[in-house]
């Protein structure tokens, strides 16, 4: 960016954190452009870049050209200075990554779980696993600063705790953000799984798309929506809930919910392999998609339409730009992203649709991983957790 563009548009700065801000698009800078932006004396400005420096959340940056003289030194956001925690827990994966302050994965590991085993087990396992990362890493405890989590079911944000999650027994109301934080004693913040997935999408793969949705198509059917730019959870963080919207066709299936109809009972990856003779599970389904099984072929893709019968209300009260398939239901290819877009291009009209992009995950299973790093990045390095830190 144009460094009139940065005076039209920076915040004027009141301390250390606020003017570490303006250093995160990683784009070196000398005091003296510091100074230019803020309106703040140069006296002041080497006292919170040395702050900065100190910290090692700025770094050098080499020299800028000069047009006669000492050539003056600039400084750069330093995304290697401390490493996150980012955790994706499934019903039945878990995926853990070290990362940077920037989402670079520096360690990861990625095994089965059963989430039904509780918080305590199940936490237990987590913490021991990132100790385990920040070793393979090099990285001591102390880099630590944060820990990113996504959790398969409905989470109240403000508190990070799950309620009444159907696929989670034993989670209800669990202090999640307590039981980590005690163990790794940094601050953790907790999202239901798809809203972190689709933050992962969009940071990692789609930035300059302001309005996006991610459907995650596995044990269970969600969205996490994108609008202006930001993820949008609704009032108690229960908004994208597709699973249990009712379809049509579906009205005598019953769903773990309590409900029946839910599209989470017609077109999840249990229901799909419900339907087949030889399949078990939602890997089953996606195997024997890849074999060429025309049975699995013509479930999946008629599963892609019952998605696309609730995903066309969603386009028409949206208007997304792009619509991101994502889950292990996915993984079987084509077939899924055929019944949906089947539909939703016949069902929306045509002026939410005349742009509209229905792609598969570009991110290959790690946009939880991805997105809880970016959730515990942007709350570390917030300006008051900047002064917090250095102070």
């Amino acid at each position: 960016m144009r460094m009139d563009e940065l005076l039209k548009f920076a915040p004027r700065p009141t301390g250390a954190g606020d003017m570490f801000q303006l250093l995160r698009d990683r784009q070196p800078r000398t005091r003296s452009d510091l100074a230019t932006l803020t309106g703040q004396a140069r006296s002041t400005i080497a006292a919170r870049v040395d702050l900065l420096l100190s910290s090692g959340f700025v770094a050098p940056a080499g020299e800028a050209s000069s047009t006669g003289g000492r050539p003056p030194a600039t400084f750069a956001f330093n995304p290697a200075a401390r490493v996150v925690l980012a955790v994706d827990l499934g019903a039945t994966h878990s995926r853990l990554a070290l990362t940077d302050l920037v989402g670079t994965v520096l360690a990861e590991h990625h095994e089965p779980i059963a989430i039904a085993e509780g918080p305590g087990p199940v936490l237990d396992r987590v913490v021991e696993l990132g100790l385990d990362l920040l070793s393979t890493a090099g990285r001591p405890v102390s880099d630590l600063v944060s820990v990113g989590v996504g959790l398969p079911g409905p989470v109240e944000h403000s508190t990070g705790r799950p309620i009444n999650p159907p696929i989670m027994p034993g989670w209800d109301d669990a202090d999640v953000p307590g039981l980590l934080a005690r163990k790794l004693r940094v601050p953790v913040l907790v999202d239901n799984d798809v809203n972190v997935m689709a933050l992962g999408e969009h940071t990692s793969e789609w930035p300059e798309v302001d309005h996006l949705l991610f459907v995650k198509v596995a044990t269970g059917i969600g969205a996490g929506i994108i609008s202006d730019g930001q993820i949008r959870r609704g009032a108690q963080g229960a908004a994208g809930d597709l699973g249990h919207i009712a379809v049509p066709g579906g009205l005598d299936l019953p769903c773990r919910c309590g409900n029946t109809g839910c599209l989470e009972a017609v077109a999840s990856g249990p229901a799909i392999a419900n339907a087949l003779a030889n399949a078990a599970t939602s890997a089953d389904v996606v195997a024997l998609v890849r074999a060429g099984d025309l049975d699995a072929s013509r479930e999946v893709r008629a599963a892609g339409r019952h998605i696309g019968e609730v995903l066309a209300a969603c386009v028409s009260m949206l208007n997304p730009s792009v619509i991101v398939i994502g889950g292990v239901v996915a993984e079987a290819g084509e077939h899924l992203l055929a019944g949906i877009r089947e539909v939703v291009y016949r069902r929306s009209l045509p002026l939410a649709t005349q742009h509209l992009r229905i792609v598969a995950s570009r991110t290959k299973g790690r946009a939880g991983v991805l997105g809880a790093s970016a959730m515990a990045s942007d709350h570390v390095l917030s300006a008051a957790a900047i002064d917090a830190l250095i102070s």
